[in-house]
Protein backbone atom coordinates (compact mmCIF):
# COMPACT_ATOMS: atom_id res chain seq x y z
CA UNK A 1 0.00 0.00 0.00
CA UNK A 2 1.29 3.39 -1.18
CA UNK A 3 -0.33 5.71 1.91
CA UNK A 4 2.80 5.13 3.93
CA UNK A 5 5.09 6.17 1.35
CA UNK A 6 3.28 9.01 0.64
CA UNK A 7 3.30 9.77 4.04
CA UNK A 8 6.73 9.83 4.42
CA UNK A 9 7.54 11.60 1.40
CA UNK A 10 5.27 14.49 2.30
CA UNK A 11 6.84 14.53 5.66
CA UNK A 12 9.72 15.05 4.86
CA UNK A 13 9.23 18.20 2.11
CA UNK A 14 5.92 19.72 4.39
CA UNK A 15 8.33 22.50 5.55
CA UNK A 16 8.96 23.58 1.97
CA UNK A 17 6.20 22.15 0.11
CA UNK A 18 4.58 25.57 0.08
CA UNK A 19 7.38 27.50 -1.22
CA UNK A 20 8.25 24.62 -3.63
CA UNK A 21 5.07 24.23 -5.19
CA UNK A 22 3.71 27.95 -4.58
CA UNK A 23 2.93 28.85 -8.29
CA UNK A 24 1.29 25.57 -8.90
CA UNK A 25 -0.56 25.47 -6.16
CA UNK A 26 -1.87 28.95 -6.60
CA UNK A 27 -2.77 28.53 -10.24
CA UNK A 28 -4.60 25.32 -9.75
CA UNK A 29 -6.57 25.69 -6.55
CA UNK A 30 -7.71 29.55 -7.84
CA UNK A 31 -9.24 27.84 -11.31
CA UNK A 32 -10.94 25.17 -9.16
CA UNK A 33 -11.83 27.82 -6.69
CA UNK A 34 -13.23 29.79 -9.60
CA UNK A 35 -14.90 26.65 -11.22
CA UNK A 36 -17.99 25.47 -9.24
CA UNK A 37 -19.83 27.99 -7.18
CA UNK A 38 -19.62 27.25 -3.40
CA UNK A 39 -22.65 28.19 -1.23
CA UNK A 40 -20.99 29.99 1.49
CA UNK A 41 -23.76 27.83 3.82
CA UNK A 42 -22.29 24.40 2.41
CA UNK A 43 -20.07 21.85 4.87
CA UNK A 44 -17.09 21.15 3.03
CA UNK A 45 -14.74 18.20 3.18
CA UNK A 46 -11.26 18.72 1.46
CA UNK A 47 -9.30 15.62 0.72
CA UNK A 48 -5.92 15.66 0.52
CA UNK A 49 -5.78 19.03 2.15
CA UNK A 50 -2.11 19.82 2.90
CA UNK A 51 -0.69 22.38 4.34
CA UNK A 52 -4.38 24.45 3.70
CA UNK A 53 -4.28 26.47 0.92
CA UNK A 54 -7.21 26.09 -0.76
CA UNK A 55 -8.80 26.98 2.81
CA UNK A 56 -7.20 30.01 2.47
CA UNK A 57 -9.00 31.17 -0.61
CA UNK A 58 -12.49 29.62 0.54
CA UNK A 59 -12.08 31.45 3.75
CA UNK A 60 -11.12 34.76 1.96
CA UNK A 61 -14.29 34.87 0.16
CA UNK A 62 -16.42 33.40 3.16
CA UNK A 63 -14.69 33.54 6.56
CA UNK A 64 -17.54 31.40 7.95
CA UNK A 65 -17.20 28.47 5.69
CA UNK A 66 -17.14 25.41 7.39
CA UNK A 67 -14.35 23.36 6.40
CA UNK A 68 -12.98 19.91 7.42
CA UNK A 69 -9.40 19.02 5.92
CA UNK A 70 -7.71 15.72 5.54
CA UNK A 71 -4.47 14.45 4.79
CA UNK A 72 -2.30 11.28 5.83
CA UNK A 73 0.78 13.70 6.49
CA UNK A 74 1.13 14.71 9.98
CA UNK A 75 3.51 17.26 9.14
CA UNK A 76 1.20 19.03 5.98
CA UNK A 77 -1.29 19.00 8.79
CA UNK A 78 0.64 20.78 11.62
CA UNK A 79 1.51 23.69 8.56
CA UNK A 80 -2.42 23.72 8.35
CA UNK A 81 -3.27 23.64 11.65
CA UNK A 82 -0.55 26.94 12.26
CA UNK A 83 -2.72 28.49 9.61
CA UNK A 84 -5.79 28.56 11.13
CA UNK A 85 -5.87 28.03 14.78
CA UNK A 86 -7.89 31.03 15.67
CA UNK A 87 -10.88 29.77 13.43
CA UNK A 88 -13.18 27.43 14.94
CA UNK A 89 -14.87 26.77 11.47
CA UNK A 90 -11.92 25.11 10.03
CA UNK A 91 -11.13 21.83 11.35
CA UNK A 92 -7.84 19.35 10.00
CA UNK A 93 -7.38 15.52 10.76
CA UNK A 94 -4.81 13.13 9.84
CA UNK A 95 -7.54 10.67 8.02
CA UNK A 96 -6.85 8.23 5.14
CA UNK A 97 -9.95 9.23 1.95
CA UNK A 98 -10.00 4.81 1.82
CA UNK A 99 -11.59 5.11 5.50
CA UNK A 100 -13.78 7.81 6.22
CA UNK A 101 -14.75 8.40 10.12
CA UNK A 102 -17.32 10.47 9.34
CA UNK A 103 -21.31 9.93 8.95
CA UNK A 104 -23.23 9.47 6.16
CA UNK A 105 -24.40 12.49 4.53
CA UNK A 106 -22.38 14.76 6.79
CA UNK A 107 -21.07 17.08 3.58
CA UNK A 108 -22.36 19.52 1.08
CA UNK A 109 -19.25 19.42 -0.85
CA UNK A 110 -16.08 17.49 -1.46
CA UNK A 111 -13.25 18.42 -3.01
CA UNK A 112 -10.21 16.78 -4.36
CA UNK A 113 -7.37 18.37 -5.64
CA UNK A 114 -4.01 17.19 -6.97
CA UNK A 115 -4.15 14.22 -5.34
CA UNK A 116 -6.81 11.27 -7.39
CA UNK A 117 -3.11 9.88 -8.81
CA UNK A 118 -1.98 8.84 -5.22
CA UNK A 119 -5.49 6.67 -4.78
CA UNK A 120 -4.21 2.59 -3.92
CA UNK A 121 -8.04 2.47 -4.23
CA UNK A 122 -9.70 4.95 -6.17
CA UNK A 123 -12.94 2.87 -6.39
CA UNK A 124 -13.11 2.45 -2.65
CA UNK A 125 -12.35 6.14 -1.92
CA UNK A 126 -15.43 7.55 -4.50
CA UNK A 127 -17.46 4.94 -2.61
CA UNK A 128 -16.57 6.87 0.65
CA UNK A 129 -16.25 10.06 -0.62
CA UNK A 130 -20.38 9.14 -1.99
CA UNK A 131 -21.61 7.82 1.51
CA UNK A 132 -20.33 10.78 2.85
CA UNK A 133 -21.59 13.21 0.55
CA UNK A 134 -25.68 14.22 1.09
CA UNK A 135 -28.13 13.28 -1.34
CA UNK A 136 -27.91 16.68 -3.14
CA UNK A 137 -24.27 17.16 -2.59
CA UNK A 138 -21.49 17.54 -5.20
CA UNK A 139 -17.45 15.93 -5.43
CA UNK A 140 -14.94 18.23 -7.54
CA UNK A 141 -12.02 16.49 -8.60
CA UNK A 142 -9.11 18.42 -10.16
CA UNK A 143 -5.97 16.21 -11.14
CA UNK A 144 -3.48 15.74 -13.81
CA UNK A 145 -4.62 14.52 -17.14
CA UNK A 146 -3.06 11.80 -19.31
CA UNK A 147 -4.80 12.76 -22.57
CA UNK A 148 -1.84 15.69 -22.88
CA UNK A 149 1.56 14.43 -23.90
CA UNK A 150 3.31 15.71 -21.11
CA UNK A 151 1.67 13.81 -18.55
CA UNK A 152 1.79 10.84 -20.05
CA UNK A 153 5.26 10.77 -19.99
CA UNK A 154 5.88 12.01 -16.21
CA UNK A 155 2.79 9.25 -15.42
CA UNK A 156 5.27 6.36 -16.79
CA UNK A 157 8.11 8.14 -15.16
CA UNK A 158 6.76 8.10 -11.48
CA UNK A 159 5.32 4.95 -11.86
CA UNK A 160 9.03 3.68 -12.12
CA UNK A 161 10.46 6.13 -9.92
CA UNK A 162 8.12 6.88 -7.15
CA UNK A 163 6.71 4.24 -5.85
CA UNK A 164 4.11 6.26 -3.85
CA UNK A 165 2.92 6.77 -7.42
CA UNK A 166 -0.19 5.10 -8.69
CA UNK A 167 -1.33 6.61 -12.11
CA UNK A 168 -3.14 9.14 -13.98
CA UNK A 169 -5.83 8.93 -15.79
CA UNK A 170 -7.37 10.00 -18.95
CA UNK A 171 -10.45 12.20 -18.65
CA UNK A 172 -12.32 9.43 -20.15
CA UNK A 173 -11.13 6.85 -17.90
CA UNK A 174 -11.93 9.48 -14.82
CA UNK A 175 -15.45 9.85 -15.83
CA UNK A 176 -15.65 6.34 -16.02
CA UNK A 177 -14.73 5.66 -12.58
CA UNK A 178 -17.22 8.47 -11.47
CA UNK A 179 -20.05 6.60 -12.95
CA UNK A 180 -18.96 3.33 -12.03
CA UNK A 181 -19.18 4.55 -8.53
CA UNK A 182 -23.02 5.60 -9.20
CA UNK A 183 -22.03 9.73 -10.35
CA UNK A 184 -23.72 11.95 -12.71
CA UNK A 185 -20.67 13.79 -14.30
CA UNK A 186 -22.61 17.61 -13.67
CA UNK A 187 -19.72 19.47 -15.32
CA UNK A 188 -15.90 19.09 -17.01
CA UNK A 189 -13.46 20.53 -18.72
CA UNK A 190 -9.44 19.91 -19.52
CA UNK A 191 -6.81 22.40 -19.57
CA UNK A 192 -3.20 23.19 -19.86
CA UNK A 193 -1.22 25.37 -17.63
CA UNK A 194 1.84 26.56 -18.78
CA UNK A 195 3.71 24.41 -20.94
CA UNK A 196 4.09 21.32 -18.66
CA UNK A 197 0.71 20.41 -16.73
CA UNK A 198 -2.30 18.32 -18.52
CA UNK A 199 -5.24 19.31 -16.38
CA UNK A 200 -8.20 18.14 -15.83
CA UNK A 201 -11.74 19.30 -13.68
CA UNK A 202 -14.82 17.37 -13.00
CA UNK A 203 -18.14 18.02 -10.59
CA UNK A 204 -20.42 15.40 -10.07
CA UNK A 205 -23.39 14.33 -8.30
CA UNK A 206 -24.44 11.02 -6.60
CA UNK A 207 -27.27 9.15 -8.62
CA UNK A 208 -28.36 7.50 -5.32
CA UNK A 209 -28.04 7.86 -1.81
CA UNK A 210 -26.33 5.38 0.30
CA UNK A 211 -29.04 4.90 3.94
Amino acid sequence: MSEFKIQKQYDQIANIYDWRWQSYIMNTLSFLHTWEQIDPQAKILDVACGTGEFERLLLKKNPTQRIIGIDISEKMLNIARKKYQTNSNVEFQKVSVHSLPFNSHSFDVVVCANAFHYFDYPQVALGEIKRVLKPSGKVIILDWNKDYFFCRICDWFLRIFDSAHQQCYTQAELHQLLVSAEFKIHNATKFRLGFIWGLMVVTAIPIKSYA
